[in-house]
This record gives structure tokens, sequence and C-alpha cells, in this order.
């Protein structure tokens, strides 16, 4: 991945050495609380903490004579600690050490997301003030539909991810499941008010019942809202790939100095970074299917989910950390083309007001069925270009016995389409949002090469 698109934080999570770290506090907690209830003498986790380093490299040399990670863990912290580690472990099964660690490591991977996520919103929020009065064409099946302004666009993106932003925070409390049950999960040699206390200080809650593992629905779930969180990112970057298209080309990804485009073609402006984007949610979508698969195991437990778990969830959320940084530099940066908006707008010759001048027909008494037929006949006249739709309607004898030149002038009007734009942005962003200064002014493009692009296109329009 490309360094400045990359969170260091997240990939330390995932680190042999962090892993290590985690098993071993797993392991020191359930130790301490022995201590506390008598079962293990007084200073026997401090004086192992105050020894042991963790030593990836000696664990992995002795797994490789073992065959088994948690074992090569455990005798890797005997050789240093000496007698009182014998201390460690009691009562409990790999899978009580390797899934609470993995929980803990998810629940920090996910804090990490959401603080990404954050800046995103804020970034979206920002842009969908900047471009409130920034009007443009909306569509639907990629054909000009009716007027929208480019912050309705940008508002329905930052409410999407809203949504996932809460479906995260709820898995997360699916995920911030510890367990310390034993070998079947029956408490058979250790108490389940030692997983009680061992979960509280590690700040998860126990599960309320599980097997040798914490059941991998919980997981699945995890990696799902990762997957739907990574369909909203391409969703964005679909819509960014469209807008920069040559035909189109209403917004467009900065382009850097220096940057190329093509080996061969040196005119080109590629959406590299929505295309990316895109690309990555495949990704992530093919590892939620691999999340569900791990559900169904073997009775009690088996162990096909952990090998897929091993890649699956550290990838996800190191994937998702670098899209969610990505996306956020790519709106914060995004061009955008304000005139050229408005050129495409204008370009059907006002069509896109139709349903209005339907509407206001029906309003004046006209029925529906004679005021559809003579509104479409004109616009499919004017989409042939043999008239100017405008034009058509104002010479119809029909139209004009039911409304006047200036309720056809009214129906033309494209800032009518967002009269409700500021209630709806309140309910969206919040009241405070809607009054801020930050964005009173009229959106300025930021670079100079958009200004004259928005002049030449500007003039174009008014011709």
């Amino acid at each position: 991945m490309i360094d400045r698109y990359s969170r260091p934080e997240m990939a330390n999570i995932w680190s042999q050495t962090r892993k290590y770290e985690t098993w071993l506090q797993v392991e020191l907690a359930a130790c301490e609380v022995m201590e506390k209830q008598g079962h293990v003498p007084r200073g026997v986790a401090a004086r192992i903490r105050r020894k042991v380093t963790i030593n990836p490299t000696r664990i992995e040399a002795i797994e490789r004579v073992v065959k088994h990670d948690v074992i090569a863990f455990l005798e890797s912290i005997t050789e240093q600690a000496g007698k009182e580690a014998r201390h460690l472990h009691a009562g409990l099964t790999s899978s009580d050490i390797l899934d609470t660690s993995l929980a803990l490591q998810m629940c920090e991977a996910t804090d990490l997301l959401l603080e990404n996520l954050a800046t995103l919103l804020e970034t979206i929020r920002k842009r969908a003030l900047e471009h409130q009065d920034t009007m443009m064409v909306g569509r639907s099946h990629g054909i000009h539909g009716e007027p929208i302004s480019f912050g309705w666009k940008l508002a329905i993106w930052y409410q999407e991810f809203i949504r996932q932003q809460d479906r995260i925070r709820t898995v997360r409390k699916d995920i911030a499941i510890g367990k310390l049950s034993g070998a079947m999960g029956t408490f058979a040699h250790l108490s389940p008010a030692v997983e009680r206390e061992v979960c509280k200080k590690l700040g998860l809650k126990p599960a309320p019942i599980s097997s040798q593992i914490v059941q991998r629905d919980r997981h699945a779930a995890f990696v799902s809202v990762l997957a739907l969180l990574a369909a909203s990112i391409e969703n964005v970057g679909t819509e960014i790939r469209h807008l920069q298209r040559t035909e189109v080309l209403e917004a467009e990804e900065y382009f850097d100095i220096g940057q190329k485009g093509s080996s061969a073609m040196p005119h080109k402006r590629n959406p590299v970074g929505s295309e990316n984007l895109c690309g990555l949610a495949r990704v992530i979508r093919g590892n939620s299917l691999a999340a569900l698969e791990n559900v169904a195991l073997w009775h009690e437990r088996d162990i096909s989910h952990s090998s897929v778990e091993r890649i699956i969830i550290p990838d996800s959320t190191i994937l998702m950390n670098y899209m969610l940084v990505r996306l956020t530099n790519i709106l914060k940066n995004l061009q955008v083309y304000p005139a050229r908006m408005m050129e495409n707008l204008n370009l059907t010759g006002g069509l896109v007001y139709s349903q209005r001048l339907l509407l206001a027909l029906i309003e004046k008494g006209a029925t529906r069925t004679k005021s559809y037929e003579t509104v479409q006949q004109h616009a499919m006249t004017s989409w042939k270009k043999q008239g100017d739709f405008q034009t058509l309607i104002q010479e119809d004898a029909f139209i004009r016995k039911h409304l006047s030149q200036k309720d056809i002038t009214a129906c033309f009007e494209p800032r009518s389409y967002i009269r409700h734009q500021k209630q709806i942005f309140t309910r969206v962003f919040g009241t405070k949002a809607m009054h801020a200064t930050e964005f009173s002014e009229k959106p300025k493009s930021t670079t100079s090469k958009n200004r004259r692009m928005n002049r030449t296109r500007s003039q174009s329009t008014k011709e």
C-alpha cells in the first residue's frame, strides 16, 4: 500500500509482538485474579511481568519443535520466569487465551477505524455545506432526472456513513467478549468468578455461555459490518469515477504536480484512487464470506476457523483503515466544477423540468392524462432536436389555456427543487451545522485551472 495512506498503528495491532504481548496480558490478568482469590501466591504476576520480555523469534523457534503456538509461548515465558510460571494457564485452554486476546485486538482495531471514520464524516460534512448551493442534474438509470445540489449528494453519503458508524459501534459490543471457561467451556477447572473478574480487568464482558471457543457468529458479524462499510466506500468511489468521465467531468480527483496518468497517453487524468477503493471493497466482501463459513464448526470446536481468521481479520481491518484514510483524502481534495454541472443541467434544454410543468397543469385544473401526453409529446420532439422544449411549451394552445407565461417560467427555475434542502440538511447535520459561517461565501474553485475551466464553461452555458 502507498505509505501516505497507511496508519502504522493498525499494522502494529496485528504484529506478532503485539499478539504475544496480548496473550501475556490475558495470562497475567488471570494470574492476578487467582492471587486475589487465594489460589496463587501473592506477587507472582508482578514478578513474572518484571522478568519476561516478549521474543517472537524465540517463540517461533520453540513452535517449530512443539508444533503448537500457545505451548511455545508458555515455554518461552517459563524460560525467563522460572518455576513461578507454573501458575500461568492454570485451568485454562488455548482458546481462552486466543479468543480473549483476539477480542482485545479487534476492539483496538475497531477504535482506530471509528476514529478514521469520524474524520471522513467531518470531511463529507464540510464539503456538503460548501456545495449546498451548487446545482447539478440528478440522474436515475444514468439518465438526467431533475435538479439537485452537489451538497445534497454529499449529505446522502454522510447519512450512509452515519449508519455504518452506528453498525460498527454496535458490533464492537458484540466482539468485546472474553472467555476463560476451559476446554469444553464448562468451567470444570476454574470458577466463572475468575472469568468475570479477568474480563472486567481487560475491559471485556464474559460470554454468557461458550464451548471451547467464543462462537464465530460474532466474528462473522464483525467482518460483515466491515464489508458493509466497504460497500459504502465503493458507492462513493463509483460515483466519483462517473463524475470524472470526460463526457461528464463535473468533479475529478486531485491531480498532483508531477503525477502521470498513463505510460502511453500523456493527456490522461484517471480516477485511480476511486478505482483502487472499488477493487479493495471486493477483497473485504470476499473475507466476509469466509467469516460466515467459519460459524459452522464440529461439536464444541475444531480449528478450521483459526487459519482463516489469522488472515481475514487483520487484513480486513488494515485494508479498511487504508480505505477510510484514502477516501478522506480524495474527498478533501476533490476538484468540483460548478459551471460544468450547470452546463450538464442545461444539456437537454429544460427537459428535466417536465414533471414540474405536468404538476402545474394539473394544479390549474387540467386532467393528468392529457397533461402528461402533451408534455411528453413536446419532450420527445425536443429530445429529437426538432425544437426547444420551453419554446414548444409556450406555443402549445392547451398549455397556454391553463398556464401564463409567468407560470411557465417558474417551472424552469432549478433552485425551486432544493427549496426544502435547509430543512433536510438540519435533519442530517443538526441545527448547529446549518448555522456555520465557514461556507457562507460562494464556493471557490480550489485551483487556478478550476477557475479557468469554470469561467470558460460559464460563458459557453450563457451562449
